[in-house]
């Protein structure tokens, strides 16, 4: 039985276009990013005060390694150089998330039009006895 062309299938163009979105990430990073304000633990600090001036901002990612939350504090120009591979990582999850909806299209698309191009098993399928 010959290989079918994946270019002739179903959302074939669709999965062309979202591997080659794909190919252009260049970097992920995973996560959240939030800026906060935060009190520190002097007794006499402003930031117990009422209302509050809080210390900050300060930059901080967290994300889950091996089932454990880890948070590490970033600079400014870490933020301003490592912010596209932050954005990256949810159009990442985006994208591979489209792509199975294709995949999915494309097998369905597919068994609704079956190919008959083994003779043999054609000819076997005609002699089976009819189910009652």
């Amino acid at each position: 039985m010959p290989k079918p062309n994946p270019d002739t299938k179903p959302w074939a163009a669709t999965r062309r276009g979202l591997a080659a979105e794909l190919g252009q990430i260049d970097g992920v990073l995973p996560g959240s990013v939030i800026r906060r304000h935060m009190r520190c633990g002097k007794p006499g600090c402003a930031c117990k005060a009422d209302p509050p001036a809080l210390h900050g901002p300060y930059i901080q990612w967290t994300r889950s390694v091996e089932g454990k939350t880890v948070t590490r504090f970033l600079t400014e120009d870490e933020l301003a150089s490592y912010q596209s591979w932050f954005d990256n990582a949810r159009r990442l999850k985006e994208l591979v998330a489209k792509f199975e909806i294709a995949s999915v299209h494309a097998l369905e698309a597919d068994r609704r039009h079956p190919r008959t191009t083994d003779s043999k098993a054609s000819a076997r399928r005609s002699k089976r006895p009819a189910d009652s």
